[in-house]
C-alpha cells in the first residue's frame, strides 16, 4: 500500500512540476510526462504485489477530513483496479512521449498544460481506489472529473471540444449528486462515512435494513453508472473520447471508465458481507442495463462514420459486457451458485482489464490514423495498409481483440461471461434462468455487431484503393509512440494465448464477490485448454507461413491487381463505404439509430448540382435523456419567479432556511 501511495505522490508532483516549469514548455513537458510513467511503473508493481500476496490493510493517516477521515486502505479489489489504471495509464504516456511533443511533430498545443493535466488525473485514478472513507472517495472522484473535464476541453478553440467537456462535466455531476446521497444514507445508518463502519452496519443489520441496502445499490448503479457510461446515461462519452487528445482518450476510455465498475464493486462488498446474498433484482437490473448497453453500443458503432467515434461507442458496449458479467454474479450469489457467481464476476473484473488494453491500442493508433490520413471520416480514408503498414498491423490485433475473437485477450473474458450465463440458465430458478439466457443473447448480439463495425472500420480505412491520398509525410509512428502501441498489441495477444495468466490477477477480488474461497478459482477450468488450442493454431499458421515462404524461394513471383471479375479500371468509387457497408443491418434497426436525411437527386436532362447528408442521432440521446432534459429546464424556468434580484428577499430566504433547520433538530429529528 505504501507503494501505490508513493506512486500518488509521484504523480503529484508531476503535475505540480510540469505547472510550474510551464514558461519551459518541452521541459514541463517531459516532466510530466516522465513523472507519470514513473509513478504508473510503480503503482503497477505495487499493486501486483499486493495481488499476488493477497494483501488487505486499512491504515488512517493523521490528518483530520470535515465529517470523515483521511483513512486509505489496499485489498484485491483496489490492488486489481491500480493495476489496470496504472497499466494502462503508462501505455497512453509512452505514446504521448513523443505524438504530443512539439519539438517531435507532435503539434500539440500548451503540451506543458497536457501534460499537467493528465498527472493529476492519473494520480486521482490512483488515489480512488485506495480510499476508505466517504468523505475522501468523493474527493478523489471529484479530483479525477476536474481533470479529466479540462484533458476533454484541452483544445478549447474548437467548440466541439468545449460542447464535449460540458456534456461531460454536467453528466459527471450528475452522477456525483446521486454518489452524495449514497454516502449520506449509508452513513446515515452506520454511524459514519469510513467504509469499516458501513460494512459493519451491513453485517449486523436486520431484515427490516434491505430497503435501505436496496436503495443504496440503486443510487450507486445510477451514480458510477454514469461514469461507466451506462445506457441511457452514456451520451457523454461519444462526444468526450473523440474531443480529447489520443492519449487522452486512452486515459479516458481504458482507466476512467472503469472507475465506474470499481465503485459498483466497492459497494457490493459494503453492503453484501460474507455469507449474505443479495436480492435477486440486483442481478436482473444490471443485466437489463447492460444488455441495453452492449446492444446500444455495438449497433451504433456499426452506424458512424467518424473513426474516434466509432471507437468510443465500441468502448460503451464492452461496458455492458461488464455490467453482464457483473449481473451474472449477483444472480449466482443470490440463488447460492457460488461458481456461477465466480464466473461471472471474474469474468466482468478481467474483462475491465482486457477492454484496458484493447480500448488503449485502439484510440492510440486512431490518433496515429487520423493524423497520418488528415481527417476522421472512414469515407475519404483507404489504402492506409501500404502508407502505414505497422499501424495497419497493429489496428488489426486490436480489431480482433475487440470483436471477442481468438487469439485475442477479449475472447477470454467474454467466454467466462458466457460460461456463467450457460450454467445459470441450466442451474438458476426459472426467472433468474431466462435473464441468464437474456444475457447470452445480448452478449452474442453485440459480438456479431462490433465484429461488423470493426471490418468495417478495418476494410474501409486501410484496404482497397485511396480515396483521398494521405499527406506526404504520413508513415508510421516511431520511437516512444511505435513501442506503446506494439506494447498494447503483445499484451492483447499475450493473454489471449495465455489466459491462465491474466485469471490469477481478479481471481482474489472475484472470489470475495462471490462470496466464496480462493479455492473457487480451482473450479474455474478450461483455461489450459483453450492456452493449449491457441498454441497449435500459431504454431500452424506459422508453419503454413514458412513453408509457403520456401515453396516461393527462387521463384519469380509478381504482384498484380485483384481481379475484379474481368472489370480492370478499378477505383474508390466502386468500393464500400462506410455508410453503404452497415446498412443491410442498420436499415431494419433504424429506430435504434435515428437518421435525418437532406437529400436533392439529379433533376432534368442535364442536372446542375445533387447532394446527400445525412445525420445520425443517439436514439437514447434523442428520445429519452434530451425531452426529459427540456422539460427540467423548463420547470426551471417557472421557479425564476423566486430570483427577483431584490436583496431583502435573499435575506428572508436565508431566515426561512434557518428557521427550518432548527425546527427539524429541536422538533422533528429525534
Amino acid at each position: 500500500m505504501i507503494v501505490c501511495l508513493a506512486a500518488v505522490g509521484l504523480a503529484l508532483a508531476s503535475a505540480l512540476a510540469a505547472a510550474a516549469l510551464s514558461r519551459f514548455e518541452r521541459l514541463a513537458f517531459r516532466a510530466g510526462t516522465l513523472g507519470v510513467l514513473a509513478a504508473c511503473a510503480i503503482a503497477f508493481a505495487g499493486a501486483l504485489l499486493a495481488l499476488l500476496g493477497g494483501e488487505a490493510r486499512t491504515e488512517p493517516l493523521p490528518w483530520e477530513l470535515p465529517f470523515g477521515a483521511v483513512v486509505v486502505g489496499i485489498d484485491p479489489l483496489s490492488a486489481f483496479f491500480v493495476l489496470c489504471a496504472s497499466a494502462v495509464s503508462f501505455l497512453a504516456a509512452l505514446h504521448g512521449l513523443r505524438s504530443c511533443d512539439p519539438a517531435r511533430g507532435g503539434g500539440l498545443r500548451r503540451a506543458a498544460r497536457f501534460a499537467a493535466l493528465s498527472a493529476l488525473t492519473v494520480a486521482a485514478l490512483l488515489a480512488v481506489p485506495l480510499a476508505r472513507d466517504g468523505i475522501l472517495f468523493l474527493v478523489a472522484w471529484e479530483g479525477m472529473t476536474i481533470a479529466s473535464w479540462l484533458l476533454v476541453g484541452h483544445d478549447e478553440e474548437r467548440p466541439a471540444a468545449r460542447r464535449a467537456a460540458m456534456t461531460y462535466l454536467i453528466a459527471s455531476h450528475a452522477g456525483a449528486a446521486a454518489l452524495y446521497v449514497l454516502f449520506a444514507l449509508l452513513a446515515r445508518h452506520a454511524g459514519g462515512y469510513g467504509f469499516e463502519a458501513i460494512g459493519g452496519w451491513a453485517a449486523r443489520a436486520g431484515p427490516g435494513a434491505a430497503g435501505v441496502a436496496g436503495t443504496a445499490f440503486a443510487l450507486a448503479v445510477a451514480g458510477f453508472g454514469t461514469k461507466a457510461a451506462f445506457f441511457p446515461l452514456h451520451l457523454w462519452a461519444p462526444d468526450a473520447y473523440p474531443a480529447a487528445p489520443a492519449p487522452a482518450a486512452a486515459i479516458l476510455s481504458g482507466a476512467l471508465s472503469k472507475m465506474g465498475i470499481y465503485g459498483i464493486a466497492r459497494v457490493l462488498l459494503l453492503l453484501v458481507p460474507a455469507g449474505a446474498a443479495p436480492a435477486p433484482w440486483w442481478g436482473v437490473l444490471l443485466l437489463l442495463v447492460g444488455a441495453a448497453t452492449a446492444v446500444a453500443g455495438a449497433l451504433n458503432a456499426l452506424a458512424r462514420r467518424d473513426l474516434p467515434r466509432l471507437v468510443a461507442y465500441s468502448s460503451v458496449e464492452n461496458l455492458g459486457i461488464v455490467a453482464l458479467g457483473l449481473g451474472l454474479g449477483l444472480l449466482g450469489r443470490a440463488a447460492g451458485l457460488p461458481l456461477v457467481a465466480y464466473l461471472g464476476f471474474a469474468g466482468a473484473l478481467l474483462h475491465v482489464l482486457n477492454h484496458g488494453l484493447m480500448k488503449s491500442l485502439l484510440f492510440l493508433l486512431a490518433g496515429d490514423v487520423t493524423a497520418a490520413a488528415g481527417t476522421r471520416t472512414l469515407d475519404r480514408m483507404g489504402g492506409l495498409a501500404r502508407r502505414l503498414p505497422g499501424t495497419a498491423a497493429a489496428f488489426l490485433v486490436g480489431a480482433v481483440a475487440i470483436s471477442g475473437l481468438p487469439p485475442g485477450n477479449g475472447f477470454v473474458s467474454e467466454w467466462m461471461i458466457v460460461t456463467a450465463g450457460l450454467r445459470g440458465a441450466g442451474a438458476l430458478p426459472p426467472g433468474l434462468a431466462a435473464a441468464a439466457v437474456l444475457a447470452v443473447v445480448a452478449l452474442a448480439l453485440a459480438g456479431g455487431l462490433a465484429g461488423a463495425a470493426f471490418v468495417k472500420a478495418y476494410g474501409t480505412a486501410f484496404l482497397g484503393q485511396p480515396r483521398a491520398e494521405p499527406g506526404a509525410a504520413a508513415r508510421d509512428p516511431g520511437g516512444a509512440a511505435r513501442a506503446a502501441v506494439w506494447l498494447a498489441a503483445g499484451l492483447c495477444v499475450l493473454l489471449g494465448v495465455a489466459p491462465a495468466l491474466a485469471v490469477v490477477l481478479p481471481g482474489r477480488a472475484a472470489a470475495a464477490l462471490a462470496g466464496a474461497g480462493p479455492e473457487i478459482a480451482a473450479q474455474a477450468t478450461g483455461f489450459g485448454r483453450v492456452t493449449l488450442l491457441a498454441a497449435i493454431l500459431l504454431a500452424l499458421a506459422a508453419t503454413l507461413f514458412w513453408l509457403r515462404a520456401r515453396l516461393l524461394r527462387g521463384r519469380d513471383v509478381r504482384r498484380g491487381p485483384v481481379w475484379g471479375c474481368g472489370y480492370e479500371a478499378l477505383s474508390p468509387r466502386v468500393q464500400y463505404t462506410a455508410t453503404g457497408f452497415p446498412e443491410p443491418l442498420t436499415g431494419p434497426l433504424g429506430a435504434a439509430v435515428p437518421r435525418s436525411v437532406d437529400r436533392a437527386g439529379p433533376d432534368g436532362y442535364f442536372p446542375g448540382a445533387a447532394h446527400y447528408h445525412d445525420r445520425m442521432a443517439d436514439a437514447a440521446g434523442e428520445r429519452v435523456v434530451v425531452p426529459l432534459v427540456r422539460r427540467f429546464v423548463a420547470a426551471l424556468g417557472r421557479v425564476r419567479v423566486f430570483q427577483a434580484g431584490r436583496l431583502q428577499l435573499y435575506l428572508l430566504y436565508v431566515l426561512a432556511t434557518l428557521v427550518l433547520l432548527l425546527a427539524w433538530e429541536l422538533v422533528i429529528s429525534p
